[in-house]
Formats: C-alpha cells, structure tokens, sequence
C-alpha cells in the first residue's frame, strides 16, 4: 500500500495545538537541494527536540494511554476481522512516545508484534517476531531489539516514530534514515501501512523532504488517526 492509500479515517477527531513554524516553507516533490532542505530539517528537529523534552510526565502519560486505546481500534480497522497480519512497533525511548502501553494491548488482542533491529548502518531494517516479556539485547544508541533467535518476519503494518510530520504523511526523522530505506524495500515486495507515531503538536505545515523521503499512510496521534491527504489544506475532523 502506498502513501495515502489506507482506508477512510476512523470517526475519531484531530486537534492540533499549533503548527511547527519552522517547517513554514512549502516543499514539493522533486527538491533536488539537499543543503537547504538539509538546513530546513536540522531548524525543524531542533525545535521539536526542545518542545519534546518539555513535556511534563502526566502528559507523557495520558498521552501513551490515548494512542493505545485509539491506536489498537486503528490497527483492527486496518487489519480487518479475522486478519492475521504482523505489525512492527519500536522500542520508544524516554523522550519519545511511549509506544509500550500500545504494543501489551495490541499482543493481548492476539496480533503478531515484531521490533526493527538495526543490522547495519547503511542498510533497511531487519524485523524480528517479539512478544511481552521476551528477553532483548541492547543494539544502537542502546535501543532495546529482539535477540537474534527470534526468526525474521515482514511486517504488514508498521509504526513509525517521528519528530514531525504534515498532513500529506511528510515526516521529519533522526536524519540516519533507517526507515526511508525500509519503506523503501518493503513497498517493493508487498502492500504496507505506515503508521506514524506522534504527539499533536508535532504537526508541521510542511515537513522538508527530498526524493527518496518516504511518505507515512497514517498517523497516530493522541487525539486519533489522521489519514495522509493528498491535499495539504484538508485536515480530518
């Protein structure tokens, strides 16, 4: 499944706080210049990084409890009854989303969970089949990943951490790139959604990108899915 081509939107309304201002220049597809959009992204991770770490723990919390209640009702939509689809989930960190809340109840609703492990610096992803409680091994930046026993899989819902993202699925990662080259290969070999992960405020007017940046089909936020548009003026409500 390509960008912004998953099913209509879940009745779940979106309100974003503000928009990130320093993604106010308007980036299309084919921008071929990497030092400006380089510069742009590097402004926009800044800014989000500070507000990020701003946070205080009770809204951490209820916002790690609004995207597992919300996410897990997206992840059966999207999957569809009786579907035994896999989805990748990632070891948050502290100053990130708290994806765990999501992933228990996910698993305790019988879906298949893997984890990305990272098998080299310049190469997409590996994923391997997790559950609660297994037993993991501490990989780059001290990431908690799945250990090599447990077997390969090829997740057909993926979710995404992020810093920004727009309403057209840009999104503003770390700058390694990991997930633009495992999108990549994955949308090569079979139909996937990609689910971004982020708090409200993290939405920017337009996200800079280049090329070979790959577009998110949805993203989950606190307040509820929001379907990628083609059309950057159109916000779910």
């Amino acid at each position: 499944m390509t960008a912004c081509t998953a099913r209509a939107a879940l009745p779940i309304p979106f309100r974003p706080f503000f928009l990130a201002r320093a993604a106010a220049i308007c980036c299309k597809r084919g921008v071929t210049e990497t030092s400006a959009i380089a510069q742009e992204k590097a402004a926009l991770r800044a800014r989000l990084r500070a507000w990020r770490e701003s946070l205080e723990g009770a809204a951490k919390v209820r916002a790690a409890e609004a995207i597992a209640e919300r996410g897990a009702a997206l992840v059966a939509e999207l999957l569809g009854p009786g579907v035994q689809g896999i989805v990748s989930g990632f070891a948050s960190l502290p100053e990130e989303l708290n994806v765990w809340p999501l992933l228990r109840r996910l698993a305790s609703a019988g879906v298949s969970l893997a984890l990305p492990v990272v098998a080299s610096k310049s190469q997409p992803l590996v994923f391997r089949a997790w559950a609660p409680g297994d037993v993991m091994d501490r990989g780059v930046r001290g990431i908690l990943e799945p250990k090599p026993d447990k077997p390969a899989v090829e997740p057909d819902i993926l979710l995404v951490p992020l810093l920004a993202f727009d309403i057209n699925g840009g999104r503003l990662g770390y700058g390694g790139g990991f997930y633009d080259r495992t999108l990549t290969r994955l949308r090569t070999m079979k139909d996937i959604v990609a689910i971004g992960l982020a708090y409200d405020e993290q939405l920017a007017i337009a996200v800079p990108h280049l090329d070979y940046d790959q577009r998110l089909d949805w993203v989950l936020t606190p307040s509820g899915p929001v379907r990628c548009q083609n059309d950057a003026s159109v916000i779910p409500r």
